[in-house]
């Protein structure tokens, strides 16, 4: 879960991004064809010719930044889940319409009337990647680990929750929570899952397993090479059955331009588009003869952040300010193409959870400027740079490399915020510099980043006052009394309606406060080679059935072989 391009917490609840119930709204369209007779489908759409499925084949994935490590616990970032989740299992997942859960590890599991205790009862037919069997005292360990606080991870919070684990034998376990906690069933994902027979006596933290994986996956680990490529195989023996793409590759590409070029040119087969490469560039009819367009409402948003810790952003009149001078429908525009909505909040527009008596800030750069005078900042010496006690007002504003739109966001809130006399310099960083030696060390001044959100609302580990140390998700630092109240009883009642009530109060507290400046929620704009069939576009997004990717046997480019 980074902010990021896009984990699986709590089956894909929350992450740095840039992968809900209320976003289950979400529609894909699939684009198989060229301007002019552009054939579109909405909801799961089905490929245009069925084929016969067949084993065999690679995928190559256009990644912009290198994972970190690959073990979920302790991944925070896109890029590191979006392997780890092909390699490792969940006792559950959230069905392709975010809906309901459909089992994986866990064949079923009973909630007690209170809702206090949960029961799973696992599958006795897996084996961990080595052939040794997956059991309780794996996710016995994998607890235990999670909740030791030498162990670095930000997902905690949830397995804290619980006062009890009891193992009733090999396959069965319940998890006893002291009062109500509505993500309670949700965040029993992959988070926990570890082999204890070869970590039992490793540091979590530090051991080799964090690049050299055993998971029960789908997909066993391969190779990694930092900052070039990271590629897994297909695990034959997965007990959901065998996957039918035999490699999966992420090849670490930190341009999108040049990662659009080797989309065309047959160096991957998967890439995000940018808004211009969507709508402009990839309209021929070489291109639309050999890719399949997607599109639909990210479950996430952009923002640009303040580290509240310096004084320059401790007024929250300051920060109401710099929003007003930003003008988001132009970054809709100029950015995105039209391809997104601006927001108010860390919600998806137009769902249940959104509070929509919030009124947009409108952009008003004389309003911001009157703001900041209340506020004590003038420009005493006529230079255009607004002072105040001798201090100018400038900031640099990071952001990471190879994102386009995050560049030209930043550009254009630079250009906006110089008409009301704030400098902004603009720094950007390769992706794993950028999380683990500015964001999770708090060495930022403004930042902009997005993060992705899954089905259930709560929001404790991004804006609770207690998620504010190192690695943790409220790096700006935001502390609010009241808005940690909300955060508390959002997640003690299972009423939908008296969560909505507790929600939409903190969204009116960030409303005021904004220790973000909410940008918007762009489209998911994903470019896939038309050899590859079985994706059936859903609210979860494409990947959800991914072993069940294929490509047929007449279409297959690449063999590989595997050992015994």
């Amino acid at each position: 879960m980074r902010a990021a391009d896009s984990a699986n917490k709590r089956a894909t609840r929350v992450m740095y991004g840039g992968a809900a119930v209320a976003f289950a709204l979400a529609l894909c369209t699939v684009l198989t064809a060229c301007r002019g007779r552009t054939r579109q489908t909405v909801g799961s759409a089905k490929p245009a010719e069925p084929a016969e499925p067949a084993y065999g084949d690679t995928l190559v994935q256009g990644s912009i930044g290198d994972a970190s490590v690959l073990i979920p616990m302790r991944a925070g970032d896109s890029a590191s889940h979006a392997v780890a989740s092909t390699i490792f299992d969940g006792l559950l997942t959230y069905d392709k319409n975010l809906e309901d859960f459909e089992p994986r590890l866990a064949k079923s599991w009973d909630v007690s009337k209170d809702g206090l205790e949960i029961t799973f009862h696992l599958r006795k037919d897996v084996k961990w990647q080595d052939g040794q069997p997956f059991t309780t005292a794996d996710i016995k360990f994998g607890f235990d680990t999670i909740r030791d606080p030498k162990t670095l991870t930000a997902y905690a919070e949830d397995f804290n929750q619980v006062s009890e684990l009891r193992v009733q034998d090999k396959y069965t376990f319940t998890a006893v929570y002291p009062k109500p906690f509505a993500p309670a069933l949700g965040s029993w994902g992959n988070l926990v899952v570890l082999p204890k027979h070869l970590l039992q006596n490793e540091d979590i933290n530090t051991t080799e397993f964090g690049r050299h994986p055993v998971g029960l996956g789908a997909y066993k680990f391969d190779s990694w090479k930092t900052n070039e490529q990271i590629s897994v195989i297909s695990n034959h023996d997965y007990y959901r059955g065998r996957p039918y793409l035999d490699r999966l590759v992420w090849r670490i590409i930190p341009d999108q331009q040049t990662m659009f070029l080797e989309l065309k040119g047959g160096g991957i087969d998967l890439t995000g588009l940018t808004p211009i490469q969507f709508k402009r560039q990839t309209e021929t009819e070489s291109f639309c003869s050999r890719f399949n367009k997607y599109t639909y409402l990210a479950n996430g948003y952009t923002y640009l952040g303040y580290n509240l810790k310096l004084p320059l952003f401790q007024d929250a009149r300051v920060r109401r300010a710099l929003t007003h001078a930003i003008d988001k429908q132009e970054i809709i525009e100029g950015v995105l193409l039209g391809l997104g909505q601006a927001t108010e909040g860390p919600y998806k527009p137009g769902t249940y959870w959104v509070n929509d008596k919030l009124q947009p800030y409108a952009y008003d750069p004389d309003e911001a400027k009157a703001m900041l005078a209340e506020a004590g900042w003038t420009d005493s010496d006529g230079d255009g740079i607004l002072d105040k006690d001798g201090k100018k007002f400038s900031f640099e504003l990071i952001t990471n490399n190879g994102n386009e739109q995050r560049l030209k966001t930043a550009t254009i809130i630079q250009r906006r915020l110089k008409k009301i006399g704030v400098d902004v310099r603009i720094k950007t960083l390769e992706w794993s510099a950028f999380i683990n030696d500015y964001i999770d060390k708090r060495r930022f001044e403004a930042v902009i980043l997005g993060w992705s959100q899954g089905p259930d609302p709560d929001l404790y580990d991004i804006w609770h006052s207690s998620k504010t140390g190192v690695k943790e998700f409220n790096f700006v630092s935001f502390k609010n009394e009241e808005a940690d109240e909300m955060l508390e009883k959002g997640r003690r009642t299972f009423d939908k309606e008296e969560r909505k009530r507790y929600y939409d109060r903190l969204q009116k507290i960030l409303y005021e406060e904004q220790p973000y400046t909410f940008l918007y929620v762009a489209q998911s704009l994903i470019a896939v080679q038309s050899r590859i069939h079985g994706i059936e576009p859903a609210p979860a997004g494409i990947a959800y059935n991914q072993e069940r990717w294929f490509v047929p046997q007449g279409l297959q480019r690449h063999t590989i072989t595997q050992g015994p």
